[in-house]
């Protein structure tokens, strides 16, 4: 007990506080009846027993999509992009689906995704809210794959900064932006098959950045 209250941080009192701390451990009242915890502990083993399932099985299935993913034609496209490695590049591919005329043009799967905001307007007032409706699988991945591109690309960095520091965005939302202006990269690359260039992605940002 000392040596978890000095790891937390702790600098006096220590042996008096791990005393204490200890005397509650070991107190009845910590306790349930023996039938109920028995029971408990039947429950908790059951439980562990389901999520050392789930475990494995998520565990074989990562191994599967770092086998089965760069097969695809569109995958040396999509980890081309910064922050898109092979887990995350999947679950986008899964979402996106393969199908080139799906999306009418690069707003349609912006919409999808839930990256472009929406402006509503009546009479002299208008607000620009972000949507609801998406799909809420390729909008989390979304979220990680521009937290990632902030690290792996300095234009995106740049462009963060920039809705951060110019736009007066939250973290949120700038993220968000990042995420719409990727998403609309990633369109293009994939309709005209071609690989994600920064200086062509950021030329402004990088300037900038410069």
């Amino acid at each position: 007990m000392e040596a978890a209250l000095k790891r937390a941080g702790r600098k006096r009192g220590i042996t008096a506080e791990g005393d204490r701390l200890r005397d509650i451990f070991r107190g009845d009242y910590a306790h349930q009846p023996p039938l109920v915890e028995d029971a408990l502990g039947k429950q908790t083993h059951a439980l562990l027993v389901q999520l050392e399932a789930a475990c494995t099985a998520t565990d074989d299935l990562a191994k599967a999509v770092e086998e089965d993913f760069p097969q695809p034609p569109d995958a040396e496209i999509i980890l081309s992009f910064p922050g898109l490695g092979i887990q995350l590049g999947a679950r986008v591919l899964a979402e996106i689906g393969d199908d080139k005329t799906r999306f009418a043009d690069a707003r349609g799967l912006k919409a999808y995704a839930g990256a472009s905001p929406i402006t509503r307007a009546s009479g002299k007032k208008s607000s620009i809210t972000r949507r609801w409706v998406k799909n809420d699988r390729l909008n989390h991945a979304g979220y990680l794959w521009a937290f990632a591109s902030i690290t792996a690309s300095p234009g995106a960095k740049a462009h963060y900064r920039r809705r951060r520091d110019g736009h007066n965005d939250w973290h949120a939302a700038a993220q968000r932006n990042l995420f719409n202006r990727m998403l609309g990269q990633l369109y293009y690359c994939l309709q005209h098959h071609t690989l994600f260039d920064e200086h062509t992605a950021f030329p402004t940002a990088l300037a900038a950045a410069a």
